[in-house]
């Protein structure tokens, strides 16, 4: 049993869980499974995507927890993002609203824009130009998306809401026009990619950091076989040893310890389990500079258009 996972606050007083299951990329089949082995080891955080493709096995697994009495609904922190090709303010109701039923839920904890960039409206996911390569973009701001996503608050369809993926000069152009201030920006974060002057930005604006692919998405679809492997980097690899720790745990371990949230996927109860047994140890001042030297830039996930 992985011990109780503690809750932290957004600036506007809402409780969310420090750690929470990722699903992006988990593979077909394997979701709704991988979502009640979490809930049975004491996770109540959920992060989920419309184009992750896989919501409705994330809500039967959510279903089935709640079925079994082991959670209620409001035990639990479910996320989910409005896709590229909803930005258009008319459409983003009907975004969440198909999220919702994929999720059988009456309300979503958190609704972020996935990305700064819209794509062109319509069911495609990546709508491409003729030439097969580039991506069809739409002219819509996301400045004009975001009091869209504010009405689903008002609505009490959401609530909170956020941003993915929003460099500084996006986070202050939504901060400008905002009634509601954004309540975390999910970014890639971990030691080849720290984000710092992201992060401290967000901090001192009282926006909470959301840390995706904190393990450096070993599995994801582009991967070279000349990538460095974060989780065999010599340095994790010397810390885990000496905490008596796998690597996950050290560098899941430091995003807490840099105040994010953090959303590690994983499909293996094993591995969600010991993925949330790190709130019995602490990395010392040095473990934690010693990671951060890591820094290299190194983006695992470019929004390649």
């Amino acid at each position: 049993m992985a011990p109780k996972i503690p809750n932290v606050f957004f600036k506007n007083g809402a409780s969310v869980p420090v750690l929470g299951l990722g699903t992006w990329n988990s593979p077909p089949g394997q979701v709704t499974q991988a979502v009640q082995d979490a809930i049975s080891v004491g996770y109540r955080h959920i992060d989920c995507a419309h184009v992750y493709e896989n919501e409705h096995e994330v809500g039967a697994g959510i279903a089935a927890k709640i079925a079994q009495g082991i959670v209620k609904r409001e035990d639990l922190f479910v996320t989910s993002k409005l896709w590229n090709t909803y930005h258009r303010p008319d459409l983003v109701k009907g975004a969440l609203q198909v999220t919702l039923r994929n999720l059988n839920l009456k309300y979503l904890d958190l609704y972020l824009i996935h990305w700064p960039q819209a794509y062109r409206e319509g069911d495609e996911l990546f709508p491409l130009r003729p030439d097969g390569k580039r991506v069809h973009f739409s002219d819509v701001d996301y400045v004009n998306t975001w009091p869209a996503m504010e009405r689903l608050v008002d609505a009490g369809l959401v609530r909170n809401i956020g941003l993915s993926n929003f460099n500084v000069n996006q986070v202050q152009r939504i901060l400008d026009v905002a009634n509601i201030a954004p309540a975390t920006n999910q970014i890639e974060c971990h030691p080849y990619l720290q984000q710092e002057q992201l992060r401290e930005f967000c901090q001192e604006q009282g926006i909470t950091i959301t840390a995706y692919s904190p393990l450096g998405s070993p599995a994801r679809p582009w991967v070279k076989q000349d990538d460095p492997v974060l989780m065999d980097d010599p340095v994790v690899k010397k810390l885990a040893k000496k905490h008596s720790k796998s690597p996950a745990q050290i560098l899941i371990r430091y995003q807490i310890q840099l105040d994010n949230l953090v959303i590690p996927k994983s499909v293996s109860k094993q591995r969600i389990a010991s993925n949330a047994d790190v709130f019995e140890f602490e990395l010392g001042v040095d473990d934690m500079l010693r990671l951060a030297a890591l820094e290299r830039g190194g983006r695992i996930c470019p929004e390649s258009f």
